[in-house]
Parts: structure tokens; C-alpha cells; sequence
């Protein structure tokens, strides 16, 4: 058996008995480049990417072009670790996703926060929500710049529609920024906010979110006064 063969049998016995507590952030990129580059000592690329990106959240955060400028990293290589947020984001989106609640502005920007995880393009999700906050439907609305993303007005009100929503949350990332409105964010908000009392929901706030920060427009001020602090009805 090849020297680096016999490595990894043990670096797999080693998780199996212990788990990723027992690793250096190094050696979990080495354990899991067994699975994309075989025949090969993993630990150098590991250290390379390391060296490159300089934390184990970089590295799954890099798109896939970045990733292969890294010697040892092809194509199989790049796909699995650039897989591995979007897994994450959707596995905490399924979690619980039969009975979802966001009645308040802490459940909403918890649920976002996760949504959001690792995700390095702008995008802009509609929550639609019953009378009693319970998450009815999730739909991708818009991706990219906000300052430049022309919303289909017409989709978020039948999307609220189909669901019977009472009431609709916004969110939208800002993932090299803070979690801050920019005048487009404010404007795109009030649009969406006339669009949808036209036809009797409410929109009960919009979620800014960056990193692991998240700020409400509704508390900033912006939307309307509402009795209470939840977004039932």
C-alpha cells in the first residue's frame, strides 16, 4: 500500500472515532480532497489553499476559477468545495421547513441569516406568510445588483397571491458590505410596498442581511408603525 494511502486510511479513521474536532482546519480540506483527487497526497493542496485564502470560510466561499489556480486542484476538486456552502444553506433551509414560524423580527432575520450562509451572489427572496407569521412559500425573486435588478412588481404580488399570504417578508444580501440600506434598497422597498397593499398584504419588513449580521428596515423606520413587535395579523 502506497505511503499516502495508508495516511488516509487513518485520517478516516481518526474522523470516524472523533469526528472534525480532531482536525486542523488543514486537515478537514485534506480529508475532503480524498474524495475528488485520489492517488494523491491531499496534504500540500490543503496547506496551498490554506496559504491562498487564508482561513477554511475563504475557501469554501471561492468560486471555482480562484480554486484551480491552486496547483492540485482540478475540476472535480473546485465543484466539491464550491458545493459545500450551497449544501449547508440547504440543509438549514430544510430544517423544520414543514412548520417554519417568523412572527417576529428575530425569527425572520435567523431564518435569512441561514439562508443567506455563504452565498456570494446578491440575490432577493419573498417569505409569504399566513395571519399567524407560519412561512407559507420562499420564491427567488431577483439576483444581483439591487441598483441595477429590474423587480417583476407583477411576479411578487401573484406570488403572494397563489400562496394566500397575509403578509410578505423581503430579504436581500450584501455579501462584501454590512448590513446597511442603500437609497436603491429604501426605494426597491417602498415599490414593493405599494405594489403589494394594492391587492391587501402587507409587506412586514425587509431583512438586510451581510455576514452574520442582519438589519429590519420596518425598525429602521422605514415601513409603517405596527401594534406589537410580531408580524401577525
Amino acid at each position: 500500500m502506497p505511503v499516502h494511502e495508508g495516511h488516509r486510511s487513518r485520517k478516516k479513521e481518526q474522523f470516524r472515532a472523533h469526528g472534525l474536532d480532531a482536525f486542523a482546519d488543514h486537515e478537514v480540506l485534506e480529508l475532503l480532497l480524498y474524495y475528488a483527487v485520489p492517488r494523491q497526497d491531499t496534504n500540500p493542496i490543503a496547506h496551498r489553499l490554506m496559504e491562498k485564502f487564508g482561513s477554511l470560510d475563504a475557501v469554501f466561499a471561492a468560486d471555482r476559477a480562484a480554486l484551480e489556480e491552486v496547483e492540485g486542484i482540478g475540476e472535480n476538486a473546485s465543484t466539491l468545495i464550491s458545493l459545500m456552502f450551497p449544501l449547508m444553506r440547504r440543509i438549514r433551509a430544510s430544517s423544520g421547513a414543514h412548520e417554519t414560524i417568523l412572527s417576529d423580527t428575530e425569527q425572520a432575520g435567523a431564518y435569512f441569516l441561514d439562508l443567506f450562509f455563504g452565498e456570494r451572489e446578491e440575490k432577493l427572496y419573498e417569505a409569504c406568510l399566513d395571519a399567524k407569521g407560519r412561512l407559507l412559500a420562499c420564491h427567488l425573486v431577483a439576483e444581483g445588483d439591487t441598483e441595477s435588478v429590474q423587480l417583476n412588481m407583477r411576479r411578487i404580488v401573484e406570488n403572494a397571491l397563489k400562496c394566500g399570504a397575509s403578509s410578505v417578508l423581503l430579504s436581500h444580501n450584501h455579501p462584501s458590505g454590512v448590513a446597511l440600506p442603500s437609497p436603491a434598497d429604501n426605494a426597491t422597498t417602498l415599490s414593493v410596498f405599494d405594489a403589494l397593499r394594492t391587492v391587501g398584504v402587507e409587506l412586514a419588513d425587509h431583512i438586510i442581511v451581510a455576514d452574520d449580521d442582519f438589519v429590519s428596515l420596518r425598525h429602521n423606520g422605514l415601513l409603517p408603525e405596527r401594534k406589537g413587535n410580531g408580524y401577525g395579523i
